[in-house]
């Protein structure tokens, strides 16, 4: 096996312990700080998940300041970890991503990823398909794209020795009128993130062949 082969199947399996070793977890070390920069690195990696048409429609609020976790304390049902965690990251979802398609696009082109007809075209198809979209389809597509980031995030902050909880029990009405979310931002979840006191409980998986079927679903 070559210096690099070798070099790979370490990635590789390193990059398989991280999925293994992720759990959700709820009992945090509270004294535990994740500085701002390291925050910002994290999420910076996290956006380099997929999205429709690259729109990028997901937005961050981090909430760390420790009077503003109590107040989200009884509007996410009084889970502990809201105010032990380092922080919460509230994922949300802008339904009027299609505002940055001209600044995305002639990125890629100032980028040499794009020729610039090419990047007009899309900017107008662009536009034109995602601000007729009915409400509904533009929050599924956000609920898609910030469930992929998601995902990303909790799996960086584990490969940095962080831990993280995803969280849909909370009131997000509320939560838009606490925080001030506007109209073209979804909630889509919060995720607590720092350093486990207790780790999270292992858990079972549904056989593969229960949920994974080749070229046709089984007749039941």
């Amino acid at each position: 096996m070559s210096n690099l082969q070798t070099i790979e199947k370490v990635e590789q399996q390193t990059f398989i312990d991280v999925i293994r070793e992720r759990r959700s977890v709820r009992a945090y070390d509270p004294t535990v700080r994740i500085s701002r920069e390291e925050m910002t690195e994290i999420l910076k990696l996290a956006t380099l998940a997929p999205s429709s048409s690259n729109l990028q429609p997901w937005r961050f609020l981090v909430i760390d300041k420790p009077e503003l976790k109590d107040k989200l304390l009884p509007i996410a049902f009084n889970q502990q970890q809201v105010v032990e965690a380092s922080a919460v990251i509230a994922v949300l979802g802008d339904v009027e991503s299609y505002k940055n398609a001209e600044k995305i696009y002639g990125e890629a082109v100032e980028a040499g990823f794009m020729p610039a007809d090419t990047a007009s075209s899309f900017i107008e198809r662009t536009v034109r398909t995602y601000s007729n979209l009915p409400p509904e389809a533009a929050r599924q597509i956000v609920y898609t794209d910030g469930g992929l980031i998601s995902m990303q995030l909790m799996l960086i902050a584990r490969s940095k020795g962080y831990d993280t909880v995803p969280m849909g029990g909370y009131d997000k009405a509320k939560f838009v009128e606490a925080f001030g979310i506007t109209e073209n931002l979804m909630p889509i979840m919060l995720i607590a993130i720092g350093k486990a006191t207790k780790p999270g409980h292992p858990t079972t998986r549904l056989p593969i062949e229960n949920v994974a079927f080749f070229n046709e679903i089984p007749a039941e």
